[in-house]
């Protein structure tokens, strides 16, 4: 893994509306570039953090693709979740200061390194960062919520038609296509994640693709019907 220490200027970062909070003035902006000095390249299959380790910084991706997953007592993987450019990976630490779960990177990725010792001086210093960090955990409790909800209610095709839907959107915030994405998971880690069988989603995906909704060619997904894939999470009912 290598690290190298260098000037990150956040001010000039296209990412800075995803993970950055706004209206800071020039001096804040500054202090915010003086706490994000370091970065970290991560190699894919390489761990960001793992399960029990120290927790003294959470990370701004800045490139790649990232999964989250903790390990059963018998050994099996849960994927827990994926995470991209922009979202921040490393609030499962600030509870008990140790990681909780392994983040491991997808592909060649790069993260921001941000000391939490000095985010919380900085928020207690700025409102703006304190309510911007208080807002990244709410979306974190927000979207395990969705996660039991996937899990807890949804079938097979209602369960991935939402994760597309998700993926879709989260990477057209990013200024990439609506429609069209190459998969950074494999079918086996959307499985873990959406708790369906391998089998389960590669024949949820082949139904989708005989419907006309979606077009699959190995890991490149070209999503033809939006509107039938939101059906299919929120069907209509009859009047």
């Amino acid at each position: 893994m290598d690290v190298h220490r260098i000037k990150v200027a956040c001010s000039g970062c296209n990412l800075r509306e995803l993970c950055l909070p706004m209206g800071l003035n020039p001096d804040e902006m500054d202090k915010l570039d003086h706490l994000v000095s370091t970065r970290k390249r991560i190699k894919r299959g390489d761990a960001l953090f793992s399960a029990g380790d120290s927790f003294t910084s959470l990370y701004a991706v800045r490139s790649g693709f990232f999964k989250t997953r903790v390990t059963s007592p018998d050994g099996r993987d849960q994927v827990t979740g994926f995470q991209m450019a922009g979202e921040i990976i490393g609030l499962d630490g600030i509870v008990n200061d140790r990681h909780s779960c392994d983040a491991v990177a997808l592909e060649d990725a790069e993260v921001c390194v941000m000391p939490f010792d000095e985010v919380e001086a900085l928020s207690r210093e700025f409102t703006t960062l304190q309510h911007h960090v208080h807002r990244i955990m709410s979306r974190e409790i927000v979207r395990d919520h969705s996660v039991m909800l996937l899990l807890g209610s949804m079938r097979a095709e209602e369960r991935l038609a939402a994760f597309l839907l998700n993926l879709v959107q989260r990477l057209q915030a990013r200024g990439f296509s609506p429609s069209e994405f190459n998969l950074r998971m494999t079918r086996e880690e959307i499985g873990s994640y959406l708790g369906m069988k391998l089998e389960t989603v590669s024949r949820t995906f082949s139904k989708f693709v005989d419907d006309g909704v979606i077009e699959v060619k190995q890991r490149y997904v070209h999503i033809k019907d939006t509107e039938a894939l939101r059906r299919i999470v929120n069907p209509q009912t009859c009047g």
